[in-house]
């Protein structure tokens, strides 16, 4: 079982950076991959970035390729997304998941993780 904790949103004016975070329990964290969702107002959960169990592989969104970046840190399990150059249309709340996986290995399916945090909002005016 791994509990996921999201933190690190807020508003921040168009043009502005945020780092979420998402701390996870447990001891295996670095056999999981990992994976940042977004859900806005009056849309489905789409994803974000994605990032294998050791960090070598990432994957990210048409949307948010150049401004966004995944990392880990699996010697405090926790995973981290940069945002940069946000827009009005990045406002919504961010998910991170986790799900055990090979090494190398990274998934950009909501139905390919076992585990969901409870999401952090991220607002950006305009």
């Amino acid at each position: 079982q791994v509990q996921l904790v999201e933190s690190g949103g807020g508003l921040v004016q168009a043009g502005g950076s945020l780092r979420l975070s998402c701390a996870a329990s447990g001891r295996t964290f670095s056999s999981y991959a990992m994976g940042w969702f977004r859900q806005a107002p009056g849309k489905e959960r789409e994803f974000v970035a994605a990032i294998s169990s050791r960090g070598g592989v990432t994957n990210y969104a048409d949307s948010v390729k150049g401004r966004f970046t995944i990392s880990r840190d699996n010697a405090k399990n926790t995973v981290f997304l940069q945002m940069s150059n946000l827009t009005p249309e990045d406002t919504a709340v961010y998910y991170c998941a986790a799900r055990p996986a090979i090494s190398g290995t990274c998934y950009t399916t909501q139905t390919a993780y076992n585990y969901w945090g409870q999401g952090t909002q991220v607002t950006v005016s305009s």
